[in-house]
């Protein structure tokens, strides 16, 4: 390690829906820093998280926070009150990304591609949104990560519950079209892409069991797209990063539609660093070995 970051705390773990997933990447991240020799305090983040924090005097902050509470802007913003650096992005961009409506609202209006949608109220006319969004859709929560409270419709009955099911997460809810794919996720570190990841998933959609625990879902990096194709993808998912401000470390979600174009689906300002996860992957494919993505993230507080 060629830098003394300090006393850094690793915040993890948390109250969210993504708990689990959050302990899984605190402890991935907590072996790579005490591996670089950094002393680091490893804090499972509690209600009185922003109390206690002044009494483990630290220098920097490395955020393992997944959702609602760490990756919202609300964490970033006692951070910067504490006046402590921070890895990843800033209040006003982690606010931003994590709410899917008002990121996709935001992209319509500056002219990047992302789907149309409708946000679903209890009072919805469900046979009607349903037909004007091509008749299968899937239905999320607007502020939730890891495809947490995910699902498809197809009938109105079946978007009413997926509705239902959804909203129990204190969030609104959108429902989009149901792409035909494939997907494809892209890193960006410190102002770099790294190499696409094509996802296959044998799931009816990658959903959160998909995403951490299916040993039968496929990853393809390098995501064999052709050089220019790969070239348009990296290009509007940093574009995408940027518009909504963010800066360190990121991912952005993408889908192909019917017409063979991407369709932006969301940007990720904390991902997922786990054994299944697709940062560190794509990472190894651009040459970094887990414990060099860590010190880069971390190199990139502020």
């Amino acid at each position: 390690m060629s830098h003394n970051y300090g006393r850094v705390g690793l915040l993890y773990g948390g109250t969210s829906s993504e708990r689990e997933v959050s302990l899984m990447s605190g402890h991935a991240i907590h072996q790579a820093l005490q591996n670089l020799g950094v002393d680091v305090v490893a804090i499972d983040a509690g209600d009185n998280l922003v109390q206690s924090l002044p009494s483990y005097q630290l220098d920097l902050v490395f955020i393992a926070l997944h959702g609602p509470g760490g990756e919202d802007g609300t964490l970033q913003g006692a951070l910067d009150y504490l006046k402590l650096p921070y890895t990843g992005s800033g209040v006003l961009a982690s606010a931003l990304a994590m709410d899917k409506l008002r990121c996709k609202q935001m992209w319509q209006g500056i002219g990047l591609p992302t789907t149309e949608f409708a946000l679903l109220k209890a009072d919805s006319d469900w046979s009607a949104e349903l037909q004007r969004l091509g008749g299968q859709v899937m239905v999320k929560p607007a502020a939730e990560g890891s495809s947490i409270g995910m699902s498809r419709a197809a009938t109105p009955d079946q978007l009413e519950a997926a509705w239902a099911g959804a909203s129990q997460y204190n969030t609104a809810v959108i429902a989009e079209p149901l792409l035909p794919g494939p997907e494809y996720t892209v890193a960006i570190l410190d102002g770099q892409v790294l190499p696409s990841i094509r996802i296959e998933s044998n799931a009816d959609f990658y959903d959160y069991e998909a995403k951490y625990f299916s040993a039968q879902t496929q990853y393809l990096c390098p995501s064999e797209l052709s050089e220019s194709r790969e070239k348009e993808l990296q290009t509007l998912c940093l574009e995408a990063f940027n518009s909504v401000g963010c800066r360190g470390w990121g991912r952005v979600d993408v889908m192909v539609d019917d017409q063979g174009q991407f369709q932006l689906l969301e940007v990720n300002t904390v991902p997922g660093m786990t054994s299944h996860s697709l940062v560190p992957m794509a990472a190894k494919a651009a040459g970094l070995n887990f414990d060099q993505l860590v010190e880069k993230i971390l190199a990139g507080a502020r």
